[in-house]
């Protein structure tokens, strides 16, 4: 089993920053989707694409696929840089 850990990531239609501590992991698709022949809805039968658990930090994570035995890759979130301006700039 292949799994990823990230932590969650701001929405970017919101100011605010709620859930963002939260890390995630999630299983990597075995098996592409196909359409199905009756409706044409895309589906695979790999039911693991269905599951994400969520952790309140990054090492409960990596504690908990290590206890499974789940190959997991983590993904750092890079920090994130404010660009502080003000409005008096734009005459200078």
């Amino acid at each position: 089993m292949h799994a990823r850990i990230y932590q969650r990531p701001k929405n970017a239609m919101q100011s605010g920053k709620a859930l963002t501590s939260q890390w995630i992991l999630d299983f990597v698709p075995a098996e592409a989707k196909k359409p199905d022949p009756l409706m044409g809805w895309a589906g695979s039968g790999d039911t693991r694409q269905q599951l994400s658990l969520r952790f309140p930090n990054k090492e409960a994570a990596i504690a908990y696929a290590e206890k499974y035995g789940i190959d997991a890759k983590l993904h750092e979130t890079p920090p994130r840089r404010l660009k502080l301006q003000a409005y008096a700039d734009n005459f200078r």
